[in-house]
């Protein structure tokens, strides 16, 4: 029986100690604007999803994934993340094929393709920030 929750939207909330540092990153870097500014906080809507960056003076462990993008072209999305000067981070982890920059999962829900790849890198805070893209059968694995 699902609960209360089951048709809720959800939202992504990341910390910024600097709050004016973290907006510049994600325009400059990530060509993403606010489309909305309260008292200590900015909400940016991505497709169907939101997230807001907030004030804090708590820093993220920026040891797991915060937040992830899923794109349908991820060579293209980095391509145009690279120039506009994102360094991506270089993960080793068991069971997961590193590609340069980017890993490939060999596995993946099963509504959403046979794997995925992916990337990470970290904001202007501090926060790991994942990109990704579901293999879907017939595709051509990057």
């Amino acid at each position: 029986m699902p609960g209360s929750l089951s048709n809720a939207h959800t939202v992504t909330k990341l910390p910024a100690q600097d709050l004016e540092r973290a907006r510049a990153f994600y325009r400059d870097k990530l060509g993403l604007e606010p489309v909305e500014q309260s008292t200590g906080g900015l909400r940016y809507v991505c497709g169907p999803s939101e997230f807001h960056l907030f004030s804090s003076a708590g820093a993220p462990s920026g040891a797991s994934t915060q937040m992830a993008f899923e794109v349908e072209d991820l060579e293209a999305t980095l391509a145009d993340l690279r120039a506009r000067g994102v360094t991506f981070e270089r993960f080793e982890m068991a069971g997961f094929e590193v590609r340069g920059d980017t890993i490939a999962a060999p596995d993946n829900y099963s509504s959403k393709g046979t794997g995925e790849l992916g990337t990470f890198f970290y904001d202007s805070e501090g926060n790991l920030i994942g990109i990704a893209q579901p293999v879907r059968e017939g595709a051509t694995r990057g």
